[in-house]
């Protein structure tokens, strides 16, 4: 698509950074040349990543006070969030951020908001999930602003959540019992298309509000996808659909098999089992140079980007996706708990390091890798995310990305690495890794930290120490040992050239 030239004058403020979608038009706006202005809750998880043309500031959509600074000079804001990795109040949330960030956005006097929502027929009774995406819409043109609304179907791009789940889904099953949401039709459209849209959007003209219904050519059914992908993949799958499969046992199912936790799979289904087609022709009016990829070359396009790079960003990457809500302070019950241990290890700093930065993902924790996976499983049960995220990279790290049941909160090269958990537990947990200098070798500190909630939180991690005790330290051993063979092959690496 030829998108509309960036205007020097545009000042962009991006919330949803940290998003699939988010993290993909920061990078394409930049490289424009735009200078954006990103609202991210956790400022510390972005220290590191601030540039000429981007700049990070705090706030929070569902504390309106700490909105205004953020917008203002602001001409053109993209609302890229939602809460669906919340719980059931998600609804709630949606109304509540958007209400709050329209009444700022009128404060400020923004003058363009542009939303991606999801697409579905109103005349329809949709999904909570689609409910709300149309219903944030609403409300945030009560700003008074423009508000140029993109509704969606099925994204399909490296690490997004529908081509995680279609991945998943034919590459494990060769034989799939299938409920009725699979022939369900859709209107897939690729992630390099909705970002061109989306920065088209800057420039479009537009004297009111408008709501934009975006796809691809193809129309085809979720099966269409997953026959798609197999043919592909030169692999030979079967499906049968079965009446019985409710949305409830659908994404108990989805969460065994695929990446996808129970929490978002009951929100996902319950939006699947809707028709999500583009009915309206406003787009191509708006966009006529708009030339969205057909189905077989989407599917292509990102089977390419999925053997030549790592996925630029994931579905996963949204702070959001822990779901985990801040416990009031009065149901703390003391000063946080403490299992630290340490070791030294006969090598440099940086080997020592090596093991630390590549814990997690399909490396594994090092040590009982059984009863990781058995957490993993106990948490997807309760709700919560489980081991499935895995990691972005397998060699490098950066603060703000998931890692497992963990999401990175600091990490310093060499140093120090920093993990806040995101499973469900009776408190707030974190994982901490330090190496320093000690003598001819080095010291690695390794200290779990655990801030419980109420009695029930401190009688949890007393409950746990024995656990600790193997855990931990069979873990802190393994990643010395890893660290003395790292050292070794990098000498023996030395010593050949």
């Amino acid at each position: 698509m030829n998108t509309a030239r960036m205007e020097p004058s545009h000042h962009i403020l991006l919330t949803g950074a940290t998003g699939y979608v988010g993290g993909r038009l920061l990078a394409r706006l930049t490289k424009d040349g735009a200078r954006v202005r990103c609202l991210v809750r956790r400022l510390e998880d972005f220290a590191t990543r601030s540039s000429d043309r981007i700049t990070f500031v705090q706030g929070d959509l569902l504390k309106p006070d700490t909105l205004t600074a953020s917008l203002e000079g602001i001409d053109v804001a993209y609302y890229l969030v939602h809460a669906m990795g919340s719980g059931a109040d998600f609804e709630k949330l949606d109304q509540q951020a958007a209400a709050n960030f329209a009444a700022a956005a009128k404060q400020a006097g923004v003058k363009r908001i542009i939303y991606l929502g999801g697409l579905g027929d109103e005349s329809e009774s949709l999904s909570a999930h689609l409910r709300s995406r149309h219903e944030v819409g609403r409300i945030l043109q009560t700003s008074g602003c423009i508000v140029l609304e993109f509704r969606a179907s099925v994204i399909l791009g490296t690490g997004s959540l529908s081509f995680e789940l279609i991945r998943a889904l034919v590459e494990r099953l060769p034989v799939m019992v299938t409920p009725r949401w699979v022939e369900v039709q859709a209107q897939p459209i690729h992630i390099r298309d909705v970002i061109d849209y989306l920065v088209a959007a800057l420039g479009v003209e537009a004297a009111a509000s408008e709501v934009y219904e975006i796809g691809g050519p193809d129309r085809c059914t979720y099966g269409d996808l997953m026959r798609s992908y197999a043919e592909q993949r030169g692999l030979r799958r079967w499906m049968f659909s079965v009446p019985f499969l409710t949305p409830h046992l659908s994404s108990l199912w989805l969460g065994l098999v695929t990446p996808v936790y129970a929490r978002v799979g009951r929100k996902l289904i319950g939006s699947i089992r809707h028709p999500t087609v583009v009915h309206s022709s406003a787009a191509k009016e708006a966009f006529p140079s708009a030339q969205p990829l057909g189905l077989s070359e989407a599917m292509a396009r990102v089977l390419e980007d999925e053997a030549t790079a790592v996925a630029e960003t994931r579905w996963c990457d949204a702070m959001s996706t822990g779901g985990q809500k801040e416990p009031p302070a009065a149901a703390r019950a003391g000063p946080r708990l403490t299992d630290h241990r340490s070791l030294i290890v006969p090598v440099p700093a940086s080997a020592a390091f090596t093991p630390i930065r590549r814990i997690g993902g399909k490396r594994g924790w090092y040590f009982a890798s059984w009863l990781w996976r058995i957490r993993g499983y106990v948490d997807l049960l309760v709700g919560g995310v489980g081991l499935r995220r895995g990691r972005r990279d397998p060699e490098q790290l950066r603060v703000g990305e998931p890692l497992d049941f963990w999401r990175v909160e600091a990490y310093e090269p060499e140093t120090r690495l920093v993990l806040r958990a995101e499973m469900k537990l009776p408190g707030k947990a974190w994982l901490e890794y330090r190496v320093e200098p000690d003598g001819d070798g080095s010291r690695i500190h390794q200290t779990a930290i655990f801030d419980p909630r109420g009695i029930f939180g401190r009688l949890y991690w007393w409950s746990v120490l024995p656990l600790h005790a193997l855990i931990f330290g069979g873990m802190l051993r393994a990643i010395g040992r890893k660290a003395v063979d790292e050292d070794e092959r990098a000498a023996a690496a030395r010593s050949d050239s």
